[in-house]
């Protein structure tokens, strides 16, 4: 099978879309050095430079703002949060003075303080004791 029979028309229809091409571009060109030239776009790059300083660039931006914003709201949560264990704390406080068994009951289990009756033994669960002594059982064996 040749195709050369098709190389003639292929070779015209490459030029005449090369020929249509440079024609596009030299559109393009035209047409682009008309904008550059006109008054709107030097007044739409002032717009869009000041865009940019006031939406980003600037000490008091847009985006400052939106960062400040979710600061604020980060700050606002954590005061709920604080505000609330300081009234779980005044309550506590409050359970205490009128409640002198409540001041016991802490000084016991925080403090271990006891009753010259009394003695305490404090029993731990430690971990690492537990580890090492199956670790020692396992070389006993």
């Amino acid at each position: 099978m040749s195709y050369s029979h098709l190389l003639p028309i292929t070779s015209h229809l490459f030029l005449l879309s090369l020929q249509t091409k440079m024609k596009v571009i030299d559109r393009i060109k035209t047409n682009v050095l008309r904008i550059w030239r006109s008054q709107a776009l030097k007044y739409a790059v002032v717009f869009i430079v000041g865009v940019l300083i006031v939406g980003f660039l600037d000490e008091n931006s847009v985006w400052s703002h939106m960062k400040n914003r979710q600061r604020i709201d980060e700050l606002t949560e954590e005061k709920a949060r604080y505000h609330a264990d300081y009234q779980r704390d005044q309550a506590k406080i409050r359970e205490l003075d009128r409640n002198p068994k409540a001041m016991e009951k802490i000084a016991r289990e925080r403090y271990f303080m006891k009753t010259d009756d009394e003695d305490i033994f404090v029993l731990r669960e430690n971990e690492d004791l537990s580890s090492d002594q199956t670790d020692s059982n396992e070389k006993a064996e």
